[in-house]
Order: C-alpha cells, then structure tokens, then sequence
C-alpha cells in the first residue's frame, strides 16, 4: 500500500477536494494548499513526495512557485494542473522543470498514471544517488600517511584539467581507485568512466576490444561492436596494465592521442572522440621503451602527470585504518555483527609484509569475516589466513613452497609449520579439533604453535 506524501496546490476547493479523494482511496497521504505562499511553506514542513500544482493562482502563480520549488527541492516531481491551458504554456512548465501538465478537470485514469510515473521517477533517482555513493564508497582512497596525503593532493590538483596522467605501482596498490578519484573530481564526471585491463586482453583481440570492430572484420564477429574509446567518449578511460599493450595497439592508441580519431577493425569510416586517458602499468615503462617493448613517443605521451603509488609495506600507518574500514565494509556486506580486531591481531597485521598490497588486505579481511565466528579476530584466526595457500582439490597433496638452498631441518620445520596452519585454518582455529585431525597430543600441538610463534589460540573442546 503506497504510503507517498503528496501536497495538491489550488485555489478552488472542488478540485482539492476531488484530487484528494483519488489520492487518499488510492493509499497516498495527502496535504493541501490553496496558493504559491502557502504550498512553500507546507513543502518545508513536511517535504512531499510529489506536488501537483495548478497554473493559475492568486498572488505567485504556479510557473513562479514551480521555479522556486525547482531551487528548494529539484528532485520533488511536479505536476502542473491547467483549466486555461495552452501548448505554450505546457511546453514552458516542461523546460522549467515539470514532470507533466495535465488539463482540468483531471480524469482518475490520468492522474493516477501521471502521479505513479512521477514517483517511480523519484525512487529511480534515488536509488541512482545510493548507487553512486555506494560506489564512491567502495572506491574511496582510505589512509592518512604522508604518501596517501601527496597522492590525494595530486588528484586534487590533476583532477579539473584534461592532462593525461600516468600512475605507476606495484600490483595491488589501488592504481584503478586513483584513476576513479580523478575522473569522479574532473568535469567529465558525469560521462563515462571505462576501465581496460590490457594484461587480460589477448594480443589478438586487443585492438577490436579498444577501436570496436565491423561485422565479418574476422571470425567471429557476427555484428559490429562499439570499442572502448568509443563508449568512452567524451569521459575517461582508463588503460590498466598499458605495459601489457602490443606494440601494434600502441601505434593505434598513439594515433587517437595525437589527432583524437581511429577506425573500427575491418572498417574504413574514420571516427573522432573525445577522450581523457588516465594509465597505469607495475611495470618500468622507461625500462620497458630501451627494451623496445613499449614506444617512446606514447610512453611521453602518456606520462604529461606521473602519480607514484607506494607498495603497502612502505605505508604501514595506513593498514590498521584500511582493515577496520574493509571489516566494517564486509561485515555489512554478509549481514554480520561488526568484529574487530584484537591487538594481538593487530601486531600480525603490522608485521606481515603484504606482496599482494592492499588487494591482498582486502581478501584476507574478506576471508577472516567469513570464517571467524565471533565478534573478535584473534592472531590464531589471522596466522592461517595470512598463510592461506589456494585451496586445495579433494585428494590432491599439499606442497608447500621451499627455498632450494634450505637445508632438511628447515625445510622439515617449514612443511610442518605450514601442515599445522592449513589444519588449523580448516579447523577455525579450535586447538582439539586441529589436534585430533593431527593424530597428536593437544598439549603436544600447544608446544609446535609457540615454537613456530603461530600465536595462544584459546584451547578450546571440539563441541564449542
């Protein structure tokens, strides 16, 4: 049963009184007011879902307060209501802001239709403003250190112009959030954003992926297909891993920087975009051009505004804040209670040395909310899922990596460390479980895990 607020503006009584009365038989709380004056100061009161205004009134008409309103509350949809309306007058009312015009006197079948529309319009854009701050939240650049503070000053500065910029770092540093920070901040916000990943692009089909290609331009391609740079247009893309690009995309890509136009695969037509390009590769490009992978001319092309990305482990004032925030982030996600983090966890968070940087955080806290069953994540919960190898299929065996040059007992105490840690993650750290598994004494398993420092797991029954 829809329970909208809607405020229905006239001066003449019968009207108030009809349109109320579909309203109200129809679910929908209905407000009145009889002029321009009074239905402003009823919509700061009680914020309608909808209005339906009437043209003519005394004193501010209803064009006037559909202006107003427009200032006050641009996304209430407003219907405008006319016994004296022209095309003129209704076209006017539309390019002012009007949801629709209907003529007095007003049928049931065609407010009803017109005061639904109108409403599902609102949802929709409501819906689309939780969606885009949801979004900007999942893409929000999260730490206080020096590093995070210099890199959000360049975004900042970056943002508003139309300079190509270049970010560099390792795998896993959050180069795409930047890359969606500058074009979030820049006039070219609300056009699209396109992200290529040009390392899992096959040499093959990089070029039909970027240009687009026409029907029967190769087989396989059964109908013509847009690229990238075009549904770019007018915004961004974002060329992730551009060190991973053939030398033959390259020139293409170089070509659209230079004069801002390229043809689809298999096709003649010559089309122009406009396009800001935001890169980033883990790679060294200066390397990678005296190498003779990677052109100069588009590695100079590419780098107008180089933004260095710093591994994790060279910030780690910044993991406890980005933990907490992925915690909340997924417990939310999983319907969980939020949990925290003990500070014996804590010290393991800070110590471990991250080679999959803040991608690999995030699993890890992904991982540990799936797994933990209660509110507080202890160092035993934290030493398996930082030690997590990929799971295993039933049956296969488990190798553990080796260096060569160990010697036997360090080879021995590094299998049986990590033969202990999968058991235990398998077993959600519970210490009897783990050690019946083991086929050895629970005090026995209490001596191994502070001998190879995996942390004091509570000892707790196999039944808890």
């Amino acid at each position: 049963m829809p329970r909208e607020n809607i405020l229905v503006v006239d001066d003449e009584p019968n009207i108030l009184k009809v349109l109320g009365d579909i309203l109200t038989d129809e679910g929908y709380r209905v407000r009145t007011a009889h002029s321009g004056e009074d239905a402003l100061a009823e919509v700061q009161r009680s914020s309608p879902d909808l209005v339906i205004l009437d043209i003519w009134l005394p004193g501010m008409d209803g064009l006037q307060t559909l202006d107003v309103l427009k200032g006050v509350v641009p996304e209430t949809p407003v219907i405008m209501i006319s016994g004296h309306g022209t095309i003129e007058t209704a076209v006017r009312a539309i390019k002012m802001g009007a949801y629709d015009f209907i003529e007095k006197p007003p049928t049931i079948e065609r407010t009803l239709l017109a005061v639904q529309h109108g409403l599902e319009q609102q949802r929709l854009l409501q819906e689309n403003r939780a969606l885009r701050q949801h979004l900007e939240r999942q893409y929000e650049i999260i730490g206080e250190s020096p590093a995070i503070r210099r890199i959000l000053t360049q975004v900042e500065s970056v943002a508003p112009s139309h300079g190509r910029v270049l970010i560099r770092g390792e795998s896993g540093t959050g180069k795409e959030l930047i890359a969606r920070a500058i074009h979030r901040s820049s006039l070219r916000r609300e056009r699209p954003f396109v992200e290529v990943n040009c390392a899992a692009i096959p040499d093959e089909l990089i070029e039909s992926e970027l240009f687009g290609h026409e029907k029967g331009a190769f087989t396989g391609a059964l109908t013509t297909r847009r690229g990238k740079f075009e549904l770019a247009d007018e915004g961004t893309i974002f060329l992730d891993e551009v060190g991973d690009m053939s030398l033959k995309a390259q020139s293409k890509v170089l070509r659209v920087l230079q004069e801002q136009v390229f043809e689809r695969v298999g096709g003649t037509e010559v089309f122009r975009v406009d396009v800001r390009v935001i890169a980033a590769s883990n790679k060294d490009l200066e390397e990678e051009t005296r190498a003779g992978r990677f052109r100069e001319d588009l590695y100079y092309r590419l780098n107008v505004v180089p933004i260095e990305v710093p591994p994790l482990r060279e910030r780690r004032e910044d993991i406890l804040l980005m933990a907490r925030h992925f915690l909340k982030g997924f417990c939310a996600e999983y319907g969980k209670k939020e949990k925290t983090l003990s500070p014996d966890a804590m010290e393991l968070f800070l110590q471990h040395p991250w080679p999959g940087n803040v991608r690999e955080l995030k699993n890890v806290v992904e991982r540990l909310v799936i797994m933990v069953p209660g509110e507080v994540i202890h160092r035993f919960h934290v030493d398996p899922a930082l030690q997590a190898r990929p799971v295993r299929a039933e049956g296969t065996s488990f190798v553990p990596e080796i260096s060569r040059t160990a010697s036997l007992r360090e080879a021995r105490n590094r299998f049986e460390r990590e033969y202990i840690l999968m058991h235990l993650q398998e077993n959600q750290g519970n210490v009897t479980r783990t050690a019946e598994r083991l086929k050895i004494e629970r005090s026995n398993l209490h001596r191994k895990l502070k001998a190879y420092g995996i942390g004091n797991p509570p000892d707790r029954e196999a039944h808890s």
